[in-house]
């Protein structure tokens, strides 16, 4: 291992910890409240909900991995690394940018075309049901039968998509790096 300065036991145990921080919240906000909550609420609850989530979320995450980056980073010259530890600060560095990308454009554009497919939704009765796939039909005619939903659904469709797919690259990476950290700690 590359290192310039031996960092303290303090630095290392603050390291791991945001590492674990950045990752346990990407696994509860990705994969368990979000399948938990869809069949609870109604479907504009649920976008209100992420709506609110999201953004500290999204920033919490922004944070952590620059943290994690940063801390990496300090410890690792550039002039020492091997190839594990350059891909290791690569992965830092895409969860940084994924997570900014997040919390400056994907999120936020997203949310604002969501609000304005709700409206579309609330004129013609729908939103209130709960469960993913309840109403599919009437939302299936709405969108055949009114441009302007029809061009939300797809502009949502896209920002969500990218969101999604930011979200699960940055969760790999922390993955990844958790593993590599946890492989490498030469006592527990």
């Amino acid at each position: 291992m590359a290192i310039e300065g031996e960092p303290t036991d303090m630095v290392k145990v603050l390291h791991l910890l945001v590492l674990s921080f950045t990752w346990g919240m990407q696994l509860w906000v990705s994969f368990i409240a979000g399948f938990a909550l869809v069949w609870q609420v109604s479907r504009h609850t649920f976008g209100l909900v992420q709506s609110k989530l999201f953004p500290p979320y999204f920033y919490c995450l922004l944070g952590s991995n620059f943290i994690s980056l940063t801390l990496y980073a300090v410890y690792h010259p550039r002039e020492l690394l091997d190839t594990h530890e350059a891909i290791q600060m690569l992965l830092y560095f895409v969860a940084l940018i994924t997570a900014g990308l997040n919390a400056q454009w994907f999120g936020p554009t997203g949310t604002e075309v969501m609000f304005q497919m709700f409206e579309v939704e609330k004129e013609h009765g729908l939103g209130g049901q709960i469960g993913i796939g309840s109403q599919k039909e009437e939302y299936t005619k709405l969108k055949e039968k009114d441009p302007k939903y029809r061009e939300y659904k797809k502009v949502f469709g896209r920002y969500h998509g990218l969101s999604s797919l930011s979200n699960l690259i940055g969760f790999i990476c922390a993955t990844v790096n958790l593993v590599y950290t946890a492989l490498n700690l030469t006592t527990v």
